[in-house]
């Protein structure tokens, strides 16, 4: 059971490049950020000729979060992360699909720091890390997988001073991420690969994606009931250099049956 995570960033612009990748990558569960569309909007008769049922919750503009899954239907589990009841924005999914509890995630970027949307990003991962223990006390196989705006550690970022003041690599929202990772929750890629550079996300400016130089933004977190079935990782590069790209390439494990 392949599960995916990608940042489309705009699932209408990058439609075609997304279904070219289902088509040659056949991922069994896609994990879908940045929609930047409304719920109306949502490619859903595109993607269901593709093969892939959906669950989504979009937002005009900006977030946006969905799942989908091959020659199955999501069965939507919530909608929001509980916490919050006058968060609107559209940052979680969760679905059940194929006896696995999975989750799309788009955490707050939190720039600029220090200031509100710094504030709103470490309150977001702390509501997170309080519903995720409540998946592992409930003992399913589970994985939190999305774009966690989160450097996890120093390697995950490319040599450089520039992003010194970014709120992606503060030591705030890096110590929110450990704390989850300390409840249980094990970082797949990186457990797969403890010593490989991983990046993730390249930014469209200063030549980034040529110099390689990117960072490891995108995560999926599997729960313990789901760690001893994980058999392989990893991040489908190829598809950040094509044209009119996300700034993301999608990142994926694999669970045995």
């Amino acid at each position: 059971m392949r599960i995916a995570t990608f940042n489309v960033n705009n699932v209408v612009r990058r439609l075609p490049n997304l279904l070219d990748w289902l088509a040659a990558a056949c991922p069994d569960v896609v994990c879908l950020q940045e929609l930047k569309a409304t719920d109306a909007d949502f490619p859903a008769d595109a993607l269901a000729a593709a093969g892939y049922g959906a669950v989504w919750r979009g937002e005009r503009s900006w977030n946006g979060v969905a799942i989908l899954a091959r020659d199955a239907q999501p069965i939507l589990t919530r909608d929001t992360l509980p916490g919050d009841d006058g968060d609107r924005q559209s940052r979680y999914i969760e679905a059940a699909v194929r006896g696995v509890l999975v989750a799309s995630l788009y955490a707050p970027n939190g720039n600029p720091q220090p200031g509100r949307k710094f504030d709103y990003k470490l309150a977001w991962l702390e509501r997170m890390r309080a519903h995720g223990r409540e998946l592992l006390a409930a003992g399913v196989p589970a994985v939190l997988a999305g774009d966690w705006n989160v450097v996890p550690e120093p390697r995950d970022v490319y040599p450089t001073r520039s992003y010194d003041d970014n709120a992606l690599v503060q030591p705030a929202p890096r110590a929110a991420y450990a704390r989850i990772l300390a409840d249980g929750w094990t970082d797949a890629l990186r457990h797969l690969h403890p010593e490989a550079t991983l990046y993730t996300f390249w930014d469209y400016r200063r030549n980034r994606w040529p110099r390689d130089a990117g960072m490891r933004l995108d995560h999926l977190l599997v729960s313990p009931a789901a760690l001893p079935r994980l058999a392989a990782a990893g991040i489908d590069r190829e598809v950040r250099g094509r044209e009119d790209a996300s700034d993301h390439a999608p990142v994926w494990i694999e669970l045995a049956d």
